[in-house]
């Protein structure tokens, strides 16, 4: 797949101005840093999931993967799969459907709560997990796109975000 060729202006400074000549200028910034974000999520998912394909799995279900390889016990029940990674318990069943089929985990019942499942890692799983992360820290987490000072000050404001939409 090749890249797309580049555009010879920034079509969001483009909006960002067109927003403002519409007689929106107090909206005009707030839809450029929302529309910024949204095509930077395109961008870095894009990468992450360009790595991840190599290894066969979605970035969803690396998620799963390594929250359970962080895990004290190599398990944990699906419902808190599911909180910790912020997503509809449908999306956990999904994710761990399709990692149970590859092999890289493995479903149980829960030892002390008849009502809950647990989802162990396999080693299979382990080893994926350990492989894509160095794949994703040489090709994407140690160069974002940012600059070290850019990095710091992004979370920074993502952060503030998140926590003002009552991420967290």
């Amino acid at each position: 797949m090749s890249a797309p060729d580049r555009l010879n202006l920034d079509p969001i400074a483009e909006a960002r101005r067109r927003w403002a000549d519409h007689g929106w200028e107090a909206a005009a910034d707030g839809m450029a840093a929302v529309t910024s974000l949204m095509r930077a999520q395109q961008i870095a998912l894009s990468r992450v999931e360009s790595v991840l394909r190599r290894h066969g799995v979605t970035f969803a279900r690396y998620e799963v993967l390594m929250l359970l390889y962080f895990s004290r016990a190599g398990s944990l029940p699906m419902v808190k799969i599911g909180e910790r990674l912020q997503v509809h318990p449908t999306s956990v069943t999904n994710a761990v459907d399709r990692l149970e089929r590859a092999g890289l985990v493995k479903r149980s019942a829960h030892p002390t709560d008849r009502r809950a499942t647990l989802v162990e890692l396999l080693e299979p799983g382990r080893e994926l997990a350990l492989a894509a992360t160095g794949d994703l820290n040489a090709e994407v987490f140690t160069d974002p796109g940012v600059s070290p000072a850019g990095v710091t000050a992004l979370v920074d404001v993502l952060t503030e975000m998140r926590r003002g939409a009552g991420d967290f």
